[in-house]
């Protein structure tokens, strides 16, 4: 059997190595358009910031040790150009001399990965991205000396060259044309990142974006300009799957190639893997673009057992991602609050405030989860996290909380490891689920921090529950102020009418809210408290 396999890094090389595995007798040949057939495409920004100061740490494997240990034909700045289906052949051409060959297979994989979008305005040529080896030595050459730069597009990756270019020195600014940085975190999730971001010295230009591109500047929109002499586009990534669509094979919507449970294309004899292919979502079915390594990896391992005859599928995506922002791990799974809001599917929100481990252990910080959840059924539908600390293992947690079907109330009952430098014996994980079990048999009934204005209108008092010194630091307008702990001698002060209470994270709320409902008083807690409240209502309505 003769396999091609075109493109390299996750999906490709996850392919050919796991297929030689597999089958010894077969003939791979792997095909990349670049001159680096496996190398660490996460850690390209933190090469160019030195962080990784050795360019070769982020070179994995070569065609010579992939040729020594598993015997692939490995043919790098070689670019597959066209795709004869009838006759099963692919054409190539070397990148530097243009010399062409056909290869012949039995079976094609194509593991292409997804281009940068780079936006039509005039300048754009001067503007740099990040995909490849290549890309990465560029960014390192036209760093050097250079004192200014502007990033285009404020995603993970984004947010990430935007860190390296300030430990490099680089005065930065941020462009996004969205209201905040991030897309996958709510709105009020994001509060702790563009504070950290802003902190670090970075400027954020949100809500705008990038109409030209100078000789040493960007002009935005708003006619400002920002000095720019390194400009760094990353808006976003686009499936490239221009060798499929010419070849005839099918595409969806969102140029995603089309692939079934089996990883095949629509000609049965090319299967398709990695950022290049249309995926299934894990909560609705839906097809989705999802471009994380994970599943590039996973996609390779499976279209080779499938090759090889192995009875395997691929499975949906909850687009599980988590990236470092000057110290902050920020981290999302699942479905936020704005798809959910967008599709009309119903949903209840949980956020917590907790410490990252035991409070008594020195390190403890704090950290910002959400949990969403189906009120119908209680399952899992999404999780975000952001902290210093302690935020990628919750997480995690979450993940595989929803890959396993289990409920949001059932987070309560996992075991989970404890020791005061790593946890708490009621972890944070298990305290969202407490929460949700008391929502879900009506012990507490909670409001969200967008909520509460129209609460406020149809009549409900704010009652601020947190110590006097608290409130002076800070505090909701037009809130009450009874302390919890003088909360029954003084009872009797609160008017009449519906209340809302709360204190800095939810926890003292949800104690009050059970002593009011006990004395006849209709009460709901602020979910969060006002830490969720403020960063929420600091960036408006989700």
């Amino acid at each position: 059997m003769r396999i091609i396999v075109i493109g390299g890094v996750a999906g490709g090389m996850s392919a050919a190595a796991r297929m030689r595995r597999l089958d010894e007798s077969a003939q791979i040949v792997v095909v990349e358009r670049s001159g680096h057939v496996s190398f660490a495409n996460c850690g390209l920004p933190y090469h160019v910031g030195g962080v990784i100061e050795d360019r070769s740490s982020l070179l994995l494997q070569t065609p010579a040790s992939l040729g020594a240990r598993f015997g692939l034909d490995v043919r790098v700045r070689t670019e597959a150009v066209e795709v004869d289906r009838e006759r099963r052949v692919v054409r190539t051409r070397h990148v530097g001399t243009g010399e062409t060959e056909q290869l012949s297979y039995d079976a094609l994989v194509l593991s292409p990965g997804a281009r940068p979008v780079r936006p039509d305005i005039p300048g754009i040529e001067r503007a740099l991205s990040l995909r490849d080896i290549e890309d990465t030595d560029a960014m390192v050459a036209r760093t050097r000396g250079a004192r200014t730069a502007v990033v285009v597009g404020g995603g993970f990756i984004g947010v990430e060259v935007a860190e390296n270019l300030v430990h490099l020195g680089l005065d930065v600014a941020v462009v996004e044309a969205a209201p905040q940085v991030m897309a996958p975190l709510d709105v009020e999730m994001v509060g702790p990142v563009h504070d950290r971001i802003r902190k670090s010295g970075v400027r954020l230009h949100l809500g705008t974006s990038v109409t030209a591109v100078g000789a040493e500047d960007v002009t935005l929109d708003s006619g400002e300009q920002l000095p720019a002499e390194v400009v760094v586009v990353a808006i976003g990534v686009r499936p490239d799957s221009t060798l499929a669509a010419a070849a005839g094979l099918e595409t969806g919507p969102c140029g995603g190639i089309v692939v079934d449970e089996h990883l095949r294309t629509s000609d049965p004899h090319i299967y398709a893997v990695g950022d290049a292919v249309q995926k299934r979502d894990a909560l609705d079915g839906a097809d989705v673009m999802v471009p994380l390594a994970n599943t590039a990896n996973l996609q390779g391992r499976r279209v080779a057992d499938v090759i090889a005859g192995h009875d395997t599928v691929d499975r949906p995506v909850l687009a599980t991602a988590i990236v470092g922002v000057f110290g902050l791990q920020v981290a999302t799974t699942g479905w936020n609050e704005k798809r959910l809001r967008a599709a009309g599917r119903p949903y209840r929100a949980v956020h917590t405030h907790p410490s990252s481990h035991a409070t008594y252990y020195p390190g403890a910080d704090q950290m910002h989860l959400k949990l969403l959840l189906d009120p119908a059924t209680d399952l899992v539908l999404g999780g975000q996290g952001v902290g210093r600390s302690g935020i990628d293992k919750r997480i995690d947690v979450i993940a595989t909380a929803i890959a396993g079907g289990l409920t949001a109330s059932s987070l309560m009952d996992l075991e989970l490891s404890y020791a005061p430098q790593f946890g708490a014996a009621k972890d944070p994980v298990n305290m969202l689920g407490y929460v949700a079990d008391n929502m879900r048999r009506g012990v507490t009934r909670t409001l969200q921090w967008h909520e509460l204005e129209d609460a406020v209108a149809d009549g409900a008092t704010v009652v601020d529950v947190r110590t006097g010194s608290e409130h002076a630091r800070g505090a909701i307008p037009g809130a009450v102020l009874l302390p919890v702990d003088e909360l029954r001698r003084r009872v009797d002060e609160l008017p009449a009418g519906p209340l809302v209470v709360h204190c800095a994270v939810g926890v003292r709320g949800h104690t009050a809210a059970r002593l009011l409902t006990q004395l006849g008083r209709d009460v709901r807690n602020l979910d969060g408290g006002y830490l969720t409240w403020s960063a929420g209502h600091a960036l408006g309505r989700p």
